[in-house]
């Protein structure tokens, strides 16, 4: 029982400042969307990531999943709630409906609700109607043997520490790519992989520097300094190595050779 109720027009207050505090991730979103697009950065900073990290201490990656988040709430807004007037409180429910097609997203956000009881789901149970969804209607595997792909973590514990990193794709299955880095090998699924867009002849060579890698990898037990280069080089972002990579990468050879 409350202690000391609430006159009307005091419910009426808490009502519309909890409504600003579920929506917070919204507005932050939208106002983040109209601050990159008008680029209203310009007077103090030349890129807007540059911009929302000085003033918002965000990593490169937050302005635009909380953009993200934003248009996905927008799509709810528009799809579901004439139909189902629950929408999202908290980012982390919006979150994992971004793997999915515009079309899609209403359809298993109104699946999640119905799962919670009508009530606002946990982001838990979003993300399984989610995978659910992606499990019965698989989209062909869009990446081809020997392609080479930037490995995106999506909240995955197994890539912890493998965000940025380049990787070949060795074999194709159904739903996942078996994929091969300088020092391991892992099965992941598409929306844990970027296409990088190499030409056949980029992807050969960088083929090429991933087994020069594998081999110091395997001559056994590496020095900090040389572990420091590898994962340097295993982060990559161009399809060649420049000067001073390829003479980093010669000195370990050098230093580890059989």
């Amino acid at each position: 029982m409350p202690v000391d109720p609430l006159t009307i027009e005091e419910e009426s207050i808490r009502f519309s400042l909890e409504k600003k505090v579920e929506r917070a991730f919204y507005e932050a979103g939208k106002a983040l969307r109209e601050l990159r697009n008008r680029r209203l950065y310009r007077s103090t900073h030349v890129t807007f990531e540059e911009y929302c990290r000085d003033r918002f201490d965000f990593t490169r990656r937050r302005p635009y999943q909380l953009i993200e988040a934003a248009q996905i709430y927008d799509n709810l807004i528009d799809k579901c709630e004439p139909i189902v007037p629950v929408l999202p409180t908290k980012e982390g429910q919006v979150r994992p409906l971004s793997e999915l097609t515009i079309d899609e997203q209403p359809i298993a956000w109104e699946t999640a609700v119905e799962q919670a009881g009508g009530k606002v789901p946990t982001g838990r149970i979003v993300k399984e109607v989610v995978k659910r969804m992606k499990d019965n209607n698989p989209k062909p595997i869009p990446f081809r043997v020997g392609e080479i792909c930037q490995i995106m973590t999506k909240d995955n514990p197994e890539l912890r520490g493998k965000g940025g990193c380049w990787c070949i794709v060795k074999d194709i299955y159904k739903l996942s790519c078996q994929v091969s880095t300088w020092n391991d090998n892992y099965i992941l699924r598409a929306e844990n992989l970027k296409s990088l867009g190499y030409s056949t002849e980029e992807c050969q060579e960088m083929a090429i520097i991933r087994d020069r890698m594998n081999a110091i990898h395997q001559t056994g037990d590496l020095d900090d300094a040389a572990l420091w280069v590898l994962n340097g080089l295993a982060k990559l972002t161009a399809p060649h190595l420049s000067d001073l990579e390829e003479k980093l990468l010669q000195l370990l050879e050098l230093e580890y050779k059989d």
